[in-house]
């Protein structure tokens, strides 16, 4: 059985633990509200951007553009993911890793675009190709960032390096839930718009120069805006997925500490029986 001294020493190593996850989740709770008006900020924008896509691709059908064909050159595919750049937030990046492990065993050859440190090094383990990582933008995501992204993705798109292109990333439910989520990006599916257009959207459009040029246009900032619309709301995930977590370890580490003062107070009531023994002992032995 450990001595008084270790118990001691380990209720007061649990109890600094204690104190730091207690922080950890007063920062993550504040981040998480910032976070939180950034994307209900964002969504309305992300909603109308798809009304305006679902309205060209329903006045254009028919047209042909290098973003909506189909085609087998390279047989690779490309999947941008979103994940975190520490830890210490549940399951939330093992999560979102494995959903996008599920789209690629269903490829014949895959290589991977990552935002944040996890996800490069969980591909990286899995001996997946890493073609780029963006690092220190999870928390708090531009539309810079995921301008870049998305170019970089158009960029080997357009060159034939890949075929197609996934984004997977983490949906909000509420703060306790979330899951992973995956949208095909390229080459695009007019079949993914039906029902997004504008319902007194006019059917004579003109566009100008073509309908093949504004598709090629206006799909590239359809891609980009996706990209940023998961990006902000898996930032409210990974730290809400860290709230709930530390709120967790923080719990526990009460009850551990419960426990071991309850170890250490029959310790030192033993010790102290044992002298009270002893004393007696000792007194008998005088008489």
């Amino acid at each position: 059985m450990a001595s008084m001294r270790d118990i001691k020493r380990r209720i007061k190593s649990v109890n600094s633990t204690q104190q730091i996850t207690k922080a950890m989740n007063l920062v993550a709770s504040s981040k998480l509200n910032r976070a939180k008006s950034r994307f209900n900020d964002t969504k309305p924008f992300f909603e109308a951007t798809k009304r305006v896509i679902a309205n060209v691709v329903k006045g254009s059908k028919g047209v042909s553009s290098v973003f909506m064909q189909e085609r087998n050159e390279s047989g690779k595919t490309l999947v941008i993911v979103i994940a975190g750049d520490r830890g210490l937030c549940g399951g939330y990046n093992a999560n979102v890793c494995k959903a996008a492990l599920e789209i690629m065993a269903e490829k014949k050859s895959s290589v991977v675009i990552t935002a944040g440190n996890k996800a490069r090094d969980f591909f990286r383990h899995k001996n997946i190709e890493v073609a780029q990582c963006y690092r220190d933008i999870s928390e708090k995501p531009d539309y810079i960032d995921a301008y870049i992204i998305g170019n970089k993705a158009i960029d080997m798109y357009e060159k034939g390096e890949v075929d197609e292109v996934y984004f997977v990333y983490t949906e909000f439910i509420t703060t306790l839930t979330n899951e992973p989520g995956s949208i095909k990006l390229l080459p695009l599916d007019p079949g993914d718009f039906e029902g997004s257009e504008e319902p007194h959207s006019s059917t004579l459009t003109i566009y100008e120069p073509d309908e093949e040029a504004v598709l090629n246009y206006v799909i590239p900032k359809y891609v980009n805006t996706v990209i940023y619309g998961g990006m902000v709301e898996s930032a409210v995930c990974e730290l809400s997925s860290r709230m709930t977590a530390m709120d967790s370890a923080t719990e526990n580490a009460v009850e551990m500490i419960d426990s071991l003062n309850l170890i250490y107070n029959r310790a030192r009531q033993g010790a102290i029986t044992q002298e009270i023994t002893e004393i007696v002992g000792g007194s008998n032995a005088l008489e």
